[in-house]
This record gives structure tokens, C-alpha cells and sequence, in this order.
């Protein structure tokens, strides 16, 4: 039993005193924009089908709803010609 404690402190002991941590020390230590956030969502109420939806207020944003946009749509357009290809039995490999 004290040989094994002994082997646990001397390990211990043999460890350096401080821990090189430059992600998490990187990633602690930045500057949050939380509240510059928070100010540009709050701006005119948080209602979500007014004028200003929440979800539309931050730069930017209009971009990536036109972008999910297209997504969708040229998935529901892939989907509606599979469909038709499934029905009527067009476009087969031969």
C-alpha cells in the first residue's frame, strides 16, 4: 500500500507546475458580443411575424434564409421529378 502511494506521489511530483492550455486559454479569454447580440435582437420588440421577425435583424441574415431557400426548393423540384420519373417510368438505365 505505501509503495503504491509513494509511486502515485512521485508522478505527481514529477509533473510540470503549470498546463499549456493555448486553445482554451485563447477561447476564455476572447471577447464575447453577447450583449452587442442581444441589443440587435431585442431592436423593436421580439415578435416573430411582424414586420422585423427576430430571425431577420442581424446582417446577414437575409442571405442565409435565401440561400436555405434555394436548398429547399431545388429539393422539392428533385423531388416532385423523381416522382414524376417514378411514375411513369422515364429516365431508366438501360
Amino acid at each position: 500500500m505505501f509503495a503504491r502511494t509513494a509511486t502515485i506521489a512521485a508522478r505527481t511530483a514529477a509533473r510540470p507546475a503549470g498546463q499549456k492550455r493555448t486553445i482554451v486559454d485563447y477561447l476564455t479569454k476572447m471577447p464575447d458580443k453577447v450583449m452587442e447580440t442581444k441589443k440587435i435582437q431585442m431592436t423593436g420588440g421580439t415578435c416573430q411575424a411582424e414586420v422585423a421577425p427576430t430571425w431577420l435583424k442581424q446582417e446577414g441574415d437575409n442571405v442565409t434564409l435565401a440561400i436555405g431557400g434555394l436548398l429547399v426548393g431545388y429539393g422539392f423540384v428533385q423531388a416532385i421529378v423523381g416522382h414524376y420519373r417514378l411514375a411513369t417510368g422515364k429516365g431508366k438505365l438501360e
